[in-house]
């Protein structure tokens, strides 16, 4: 494919414009010379005079032709002419490509100065305000909403659902609970939490035995124990009411008395059940059984399909733009998120060192690949639209180089023919 070149740029026409009275001038200037050298030459019988502008003019002449080779020979051909050396950008294209490709992968994308640039630029604040931006969160939150449809039809059609699944119950079957249960019940205990549990179950307790029907049930119970004769002097309904009133009277005074010898004991019954729950195989052996029987219930399955399939409907519903809280909830989320970073200089400079690394290393392993691709679109330029953009924008320049030849050709023709006049004279 062939490169082409836009000379619709700003300025461009006005460029083109002046190159053009540049080269007239210049040629005007060589045309000037030429026709004093001739004017000098008919002179040259008037007055001595006239052979030091003969002398000036015709080293003006070929300064002047040989500028104009110059400039001429460095984009084409001079006259249309096959001189060799000539056209020299033209013909050293593929040179020229490659060693630009090999100049820019050892000098611009060396791992020094990538890196150097790349700690100039503060990328977790740049994260940070963009996200900070409601607009731009929002923006983004739509975003992933309308690829999550499409990446959970993924998810199923490639199998991938399948994967995950195994080794989700892979890693659940893997975990030893009884260790993580003891550790849990441990922290449990230290914050105290146990004994608030153990007020709850006694207010529980406490009320239960006190409603009609549990005592009724627990007289009955009594009294189907009690012997002929204490039932006559319904011994069972004293008994009960005994019963409920010294076990309620005990919880009370437990439940009143944080320091009550009863907590005591039921710490160190607790903690007793705990260290055996971390080290008896007896115990890991039943919760790890329990672990599988659950795991293995037809309903966990159902259940998990069912958690996708209403996930997923909410996640097209939210992309179709039938529910807005999805997407608000993400848009939050982000927001959130570029603040706590803006405010968290310590994660930005993580982020920036990360990214530093990251990038650094991207460009260590792609630079050979860029030099070869800038080579290769070097080679599939148009060289004629190059050579006249180049030519747009420093060809006023180079003519000036020719004014400078046909004065400096001029002046030391001068000084060459004014020695040889002075040793003639000697």
């Amino acid at each position: 494919m062939t490169g082409t070149f836009s000379f619709d740029a700003p300025g461009d026409a006005a460029r083109a414009a002046e190159l053009r009275s540049v080269k007239a001038l210049a040629t005007l200037v060589l045309a000037a010379t030429l026709a004093l050298f001739a004017i000098a030459k008919l002179l040259l019988n008037v007055h001595p005079v006239f052979g030091f502008i003969a002398a000036f003019a015709e080293a003006a002449i070929i300064g002047g032709l040989a500028d104009w080779y110059a400039v001429v020979a460095l984009f084409k051909r001079p006259l249309g002419l096959p001189i060799p050396h000539t056209a020299i950008i033209r013909g050293n294209q593929e040179r020229i490509a490659d060693k630009l490709g090999e100049f820019i992968e050892g000098h611009f994308l060396e791992a020094a100065p990538v890196e150097a640039k790349l700690r100039q630029v503060d990328f977790g604040a740049f994260i940070a305000d963009w996200l900070r931006d409601r607009k731009r969160s929002d923006d983004l939150a739509r975003f992933v909403l309308r690829l999550l449809p499409e990446a959970f039809s993924t998810t199923e059609t490639s199998g991938l659902k399948t994967f995950i699944t195994r080794r989700m119950m892979a890693q659940l079957q893997s975990i030893d609970l009884a260790p993580l249960a003891a550790g849990t019940l441990r922290a449990f205990v230290q914050e105290r939490r146990h004994q608030a549990l153990l007020d709850d179950l006694m207010r529980i307790v406490h009320d239960t035995l006190t409603q009609p029907r549990t005592m009724a049930m627990i007289r009955a119970k009594v009294r189907s124990q009690l012997p002929t004769l204490l039932k006559l002097y319904r011994t069972d309904k004293f008994l009960v009411n005994k019963i409920v009133a010294s076990a309620t009277a005990f919880f009370e005074e437990v439940r009143n008395d944080p320091k009550h010898p009863f907590r005591g004991e039921f710490d160190s019954m607790v903690l007793s059940f705990v260290d055996r729950l971390g080290s008896d195989p007896s115990y890991a052996g039943r919760i790890d059984g329990l672990k599988r029987d659950l795991l293995a219930r037809p309903e966990l399955s159902d259940l998990a399909r069912s958690i996708w399939s209403n996930a997923r409907s909410f996640i097209e519903r939210s992309a179709s733009g039938e529910t807005q809280v999805l997407r608000h909830h993400l848009a939050g989320m982000f927001v959130a998120a570029g603040e706590a970073l803006a405010g968290d200089a310590e994660l930005r400079g993580e982020i920036n060192n990360g990214l530093v690394a990251v990038l650094t290393s991207f460009v260590a392993d792609q630079k050979s690949g860029v030099s070869t691709f800038i080579a290769d679109q070097v080679k599939a330029w148009n060289m004629g639209q190059l050579i006249a953009l180049i030519e747009i924008n420093i060809g006023k320049d180079l003519q000036y180089i020719r004014f400078n030849g046909s004065l400096i050709g001029g002046l030391a023709g001068l000084a060459l023919y004014t020695a040889e006049f002075l040793l003639r004279l000697l």
